[in-house]
């Protein structure tokens, strides 16, 4: 039976690579006929990041939708022919089920569809003022409302009150599990969003994200969620064929949204909110340049640490290159990933 899970999660995500691939072509033609780019506007507010950015303003965005469409896709897809051929080898492929993967999918869909129409407001350049789409504090507010949705769903549905840390126990927490809950996911999100800021920045960074999770699903015996995270693996890998230096399109916030949600629920599925810092370091690294940056320029009338933020533009600033940047920044994914694996292991032996 592990044998056939093992197989189930890489044909699935194998299939996913190959049918996202499949459909880029279409998805890309969509894109570019209706002219659905991301405007590079200089407000005046981020100066430095106009210049560097200027010369990709009209590149389409909303690739995203090639990740969530294909896992969307799949889910459905593979829940259909095990209702109409059930008991057949095919049926064994389902990987939609209640206590796994109901929840992540939902959750994936849910913002992908807000994250869509907050790319549609960038590129029809309403929004904020000046245009590029939702504010930071309407994202925090959706991202917020999403996640409390998983956490009382989590709470009351499935009973979850507690926490694990590594090394040290699990602990019953009661309803401030509601609370942490919320503050993982909008954490979790917004990180990812100020990851994606270069050509395959944030979806190298989620591959090797959801590619520990798959292999820690697994190992908790949740292979539901495992393929839930191979789907996702597969559909990334093609989604960074056309991504990457320079990029046929962006992730979006369609893309960027959805996934940091998504991400963040699956490490309260699996109760490893401890260990996704290290997983998702490159993201932990992100989001804090920015609040320093932030906090800089409140307390120090207006002075900044770096050039520009999130730190990945401050490089760009200082003369490092766009590939440079990015390849370093997956290097460092890919070895927190496989570090935040390791932890999870030892943990588990520990117990």
């Amino acid at each position: 039976m592990i044998e056939f899970n093992i197989l189930k999660i890489l044909f699935l995500s194998t299939l996913a690579f190959l049918f996202t691939i499949s459909w880029t072509p279409l998805w890309t033609k969509i894109l570019y006929k209706y002219k659905l780019g991301k405007q590079i506007r200089n407000s005046g507010l981020t100066p430095v990041f106009s210049a560097l950015h200027a010369k990709k303003s009209g590149t389409p965005t909303m690739g995203g939708v090639l990740i969530w469409g294909t896992v969307l896709i799949f889910s459905f897809l593979f829940s259909y022919l095990a209702n109409i051929f059930p008991g057949s080898i095919i049926a064994k492929f389902n990987f939609l089920s209640r206590p796994e993967t109901f929840l992540p999918l939902g959750a994936l869909i849910a913002s992908a569809l807000v994250g869509l129409f907050d790319d549609w407001l960038d590129v029809k350049g309403k929004g904020v003022k000046g245009g590029g789409g939702l504010t930071i504090k309407h994202r925090l507010l959706i991202y917020a409302v999403i996640a409390a949705i998983g956490a009382f769903w989590f709470y009351f549905k499935l009973g979850w009150v507690h926490l694990s840390i590594p090394f040290v126990g699990t602990f019953e927490i009661g309803w401030w599990y509601i609370l942490i809950f919320i503050g993982a996911i909008v954490a979790t999100s917004f990180s990812v969003n100020e990851t994606d800021g270069l050509d395959g920045l944030a979806g190298g960074a989620l591959l090797s994200g959801f590619s520990s999770y798959a292999v820690i699903a697994f190992m908790l015996g949740k292979y539901d969620l495992a393929a839930f995270c191979a789907v996702i693996v597969g559909a990334l890998l093609a989604f960074l064929w056309f991504n990457i230096t320079p990029a046929r399109f962006y992730m979006g916030d369609t893309g960027a949204m959805s996934l940091g949600v998504t991400l963040g629920i699956i490490a309260m599925l699996t109760d490893t909110l401890f260990i996704l810092p290290i997983i998702g370091l490159v993201f932990v690294l992100e989001s804090l340049s920015v609040m320093i940056q932030l906090i800089s320029k409140k307390l120090r009338n207006g002075k900044k640490v770096f050039l520009s933020s999130p730190i990945h533009h401050h490089l760009e600033a200082v003369g490092w290159s766009e590939a440079k940047i990015v390849m370093r920044f997956w290097i460092i994914a890919g070895v927190s990933a496989v570090l935040g694996v390791c932890i999870f292991i030892l943990d588990k032996i520990a117990k």
